[in-house]
């Protein structure tokens, strides 16, 4: 089965380094927070769940960004991760980095594309 590719914001609505757009994707059967981003030009999604504790990166409602928009950060422990790739950076995540997920940028809008594992 071909699941569709679903809306998840408009281009405009996400600025490098800027707060990002929140989502939900299901996953094994339950709802899961998801976010996304956009870093030095591409767009980047990921769980919202830091990979030390799973508790939601964001400090403030869609603010995943440092203060230098260089690292996502974990506002309960201070984990960084990279957002071009999830890969932990330092902090307690100990080497574990964030699960993407996959999207695609076209015709001005950002769409998440689901898989079997992920819908």
């Amino acid at each position: 089965m071909v699941l569709a590719a679903r809306l998840i914001c408009f281009s405009g609505e996400l600025l490098d380094g800027g707060p990002g757009v929140r989502f939900t994707v299901r996953h094994d059967g339950t709802e899961a927070p998801a976010f996304a981003v956009r870093f030095q030009g591409r767009v980047f999604a990921y769980y919202n769940r830091c990979a030390h504790v799973p508790i939601e990166l964001d400090w403030q409602p869609n603010e995943f960004f440092d203060d230098s928009k260089v690292y996502l950060i974990c506002a309960t422990h201070g984990a960084l991760y990279s957002p071009a790739d999830g890969s932990c950076l330092g902090g307690r995540c100990n080497g574990r980095g964030l699960t993407p997920l996959p999207v695609e940028e076209r015709h001005g809008a950002i769409y998440f594309i689901p898989s079997e594992q992920t819908s």
